[in-house]
């Protein structure tokens, strides 16, 4: 047995021993990795499991483009390791933060710009390896897209904030990085920024991500990434510029505003004041502009509109106002931060009893849970 393997074991039933702990003395275990993502979601004081110790890329196959890691290893370290073989996340994780960790991924499911090209998180897990509340080592999925035997479970763990059992391993789908990629802005309003943007998205042109910033009723900040084939590339951008007049940024101040919108660097991101919150609403797709008091500033389209980010004041109000906004689009709605003046108690997400059409799933949440972890263990109510 290799010194590494022996680790391994060790931590596994180290694991183990303060699930079953923490069972017997009916205190819940708050799961955490790097820490980047501790403000996300609603807050406890719960005990910590770390799973910092448990890290290292496990196996990599860029010929059959999968990577499997411990929950623990690095997203930094996983990155640089694709980027040797010129391949990517292609749902480009956010970090926030120094320390961000492959489990910290999953378990906040969020996705970055790309994510209305190439799918979401949820899509490209594979298969996975967890504990569960009673301290069993449970295997799900596979390591290729056709082992199909309990693919789903590994689907329930992206966005299941650690509330379901703790991850220990997880192998993802990875995607080879585009051949080419261009940038291109201009300043429209969002009316049109939307109508383009869903017209476009229906044609054979390669969008990759989109982004418009500006205050509801006025032009804003329109840009579109595109990415693929270097033809398709060549081919669209002429075409779209075109139609609205924009223009093609320099590719190292395109990379860095990506960047900066996937971590929330922008300056439409910063400033939050004490009692203001930064709102997340997820709506279908093609959905109009909001009627939204312009009090609420500056907002954020992503997704091409399926992803919107408001800054407003952080009362219950101006939340029930926006979930009843975005329910009556077919949406949710979400606290994502919050001002430090604000009840860090606060609800954060959109409740399933809240909405018709997922008031039915919370038996099935609750039988989940029941399953995966009778005692309790993992039931921070870090999400609801």
């Amino acid at each position: 047995m290799s010194s590494n393997t022996s680790h391994s074991n060790l931590q596994i039933e180290a694991f183990r021993e303060q699930i079953l702990g923490a069972a017997k003395a009916n205190s819940p275990l708050s799961i955490e990795g790097g820490g980047s993502k501790a403000w996300y979601g609603n807050p406890n004081v719960f005990t910590k499991l770390s799973t910092r110790s448990y890290s290292g890329i496990l196996e990599y196959q860029p010929e059959e483009l999968v990577i499997t890691a411990c929950a623990g290893t690095p997203l930094k370290e996983i990155e640089a390791v694709l980027a040797e073989k010129n391949q990517v996340l292609a749902f480009e994780p956010p970090h926030f933060g120094e320390h961000a960790t492959f489990g910290g991924v999953i378990a906040s499911g969020l996705a970055g710009p790309g994510r209305i090209s190439t799918g979401n998180l949820r899509d490209y897990v594979l298969g996975s390896r967890i504990m569960d509340g009673k301290g069993q080592d449970l295997s799900f999925g596979g390591k290729v897209m056709k082992n199909v035997a309990g693919y789903d479970v590994s689907r329930l763990l992206p966005g299941s904030m650690g509330t379901l059992s703790l991850l220990l391993e997880a192998s993802v789908k990875v995607l080879p990085k585009p051949a080419s990629t261009a940038t291109i802005r201009c300043y429209i309003s969002q009316e049109k920024a939307l109508r383009v943007l869903n017209e476009w998205a229906g044609q054979p042109l390669p969008l990759s991500a989109s982004c418009w910033i500006g205050k509801p009723g006025q032009d804003g900040e329109l840009t579109i990434r595109l990415a693929g084939a270097i033809a398709a590339v060549n081919a669209a951008i002429p075409l779209l510029n075109a139609a609205i007049d924009a223009t093609e940024l320099d590719p190292a101040i395109a990379q860095t505003f990506w960047s900066d919108l996937r971590e929330q660097r922008l300056a439409v991101f910063n400033n939050l004041q004490s009692t203001d919150t930064l709102y997340r609403l997820a709506l279908p797709a093609a959905c109009a502009p909001l009627t939204i008091e312009n009090s609420v500033g500056e907002i954020v389209l992503e997704w091409h509109g399926q992803q919107r980010w408001i800054k407003a004041p952080g009362d219950d109000a101006t939340f029930a106002n926006l979930k009843r906004i975005a329910h009556t689009h077919g949406g949710h709605a979400s606290r994502f931060k919050q001002g430090s003046n604000l009840d860090p108690n606060n609800q954060r997400f959109t409740l399933l009893s809240e909405q018709s059409h997922s008031v039915a799933l919370e038996a099935v949440q609750a039988r989940l849970r029941a399953a995966f972890d009778p005692a309790g263990v993992f039931a921070t109510k870090r999400l609801p």
